[in-house]
């Protein structure tokens, strides 16, 4: 042991340089990783009695977010596409959370019919719907359609949500104070609505149709919040963060190998689902957050959302837009 110890040292003084920066370096980048990670919602708020539904709930920062509304003790509603997965990620959730109110229902947000069907199962079978997490999303996939024939992007990440949402408005005002948390992108800082061509059928290009969808989200956000003053329901809209999950699916294998190889390592820095959750429970339980609505949110915190995601006239258009699109009176 003494025989180690010395060429340890010996080792150390022959290569004082270069072990001194591969130490500052190591731990130069765990800060930054731990910088990157951002804030974590200190909220003890229990939800005992109350109910919450989380669309795409069966992986990444959607079940993690379950799991905490769970530890809370709340009811909480898996609305997902693929049952098998569902059901598993359900039996895993009670397991970690101890919360055995955990159940399962079917839905997919490229399907208005789907959408109507879960809002009516909900209304059938809940008394009460306290918290909406709008969570489920596609990023960056081919020039896909929805079952009723709206570019896929868009039609999953907003208009599915935004027809949900409204069929289940009713059941949050009854449950009042309730809220209603829209998982955006910081993508929809570079993100415009295309009013003439909302499908982009004439150029579709994956990554505006997704910071299409994101901005989308925010300007749903507002407008919700501005039709739903002074019913106690409140709307946040937010930015998770870049999160190692299923959401690049359709991206990453689309790079050429050599960007792929040279992505690789910043995998190490991305946030993992239980920080990408944080702000989104954030919103969902934070009592300071109680009294506003409309807003966006970053790292567990108040940012402000993009010009064009502030855009009030753009909003309502938006919303009439999408209103027709879904066949919503």
């Amino acid at each position: 042991m003494q025989d180690y110890t010395q060429a340890v040292k010996e080792f150390v003084e022959e290569h004082y340089t270069g072990v001194t920066f591969v130490l500052v370096t190591g731990v130069g980048l765990f800060a930054l990783r731990r910088w990157l990670a951002g804030g974590v919602c200190h909220s003890k708020a229990r939800l005992d009695g109350k109910t919450v539904l989380i669309t795409g709930a069966n992986t990444g920062i959607g079940k993690e977010t379950a799991v905490d509304m769970a530890k809370r003790g709340a009811r909480v509603i898996l609305a997902c596409r693929d049952m098998g997965r569902a059901n598993k990620a359900a039996d895993e959730i009670r397991k970690r959370s101890g919360n055995g109110n955990v159940v399962v229902k079917m839905l997919d947000l490229a399907s208005l019919n789907s959408v109507r069907a879960l809002a009516k199962d909900v209304h059938q079978t809940e008394d009460r719907l306290d918290i909406l997490i709008n969570n489920a999303g596609i990023m960056m996939c081919p020039p896909w359609k929805t079952e009723d024939g709206f570019e896929m992007q868009f039609g999953v990440n907003h208009l599915g949500h935004f027809l949900l949402t409204n069929l289940l408005l009713d059941l949050l005002k009854k449950s009042t104070p309730s809220r209603i948390v829209n998982v955006s992108s910081l993508a929809h800082e570079s993100g415009k609505i295309h009013f003439d061509d909302i499908n982009l059928e004439k150029n579709y290009e994956m990554l505006v149709s997704y910071r299409q969808s994101k901005l989308a989200n925010v300007l749903f956000t507002r407008e919700l919040a501005a039709r739903l003053k002074g019913t106690r329901v409140t709307t946040y809209a937010l930015h998770p963060g870049v999160i190692r999950t299923e959401l690049g699916r359709h991206f990453f294998p689309s790079m050429p190998l050599w960007k792929r190889i040279l992505v690789i390592p910043f995998f190490f820095f991305l946030k993992t689902p239980w920080q990408g959750a944080q702000t989104t429970i954030y919103c969902a339980v934070d009592e300071s957050l109680q009294n506003t609505s409309g807003l966006y949110y970053s790292d567990c915190a108040l940012k402000e959302a993009a010009p064009q995601g502030r855009d009030d006239a753009a909003a309502r258009r938006l919303w009439d837009l999408s209103a027709s699109m879904v066949g919503l009176a």
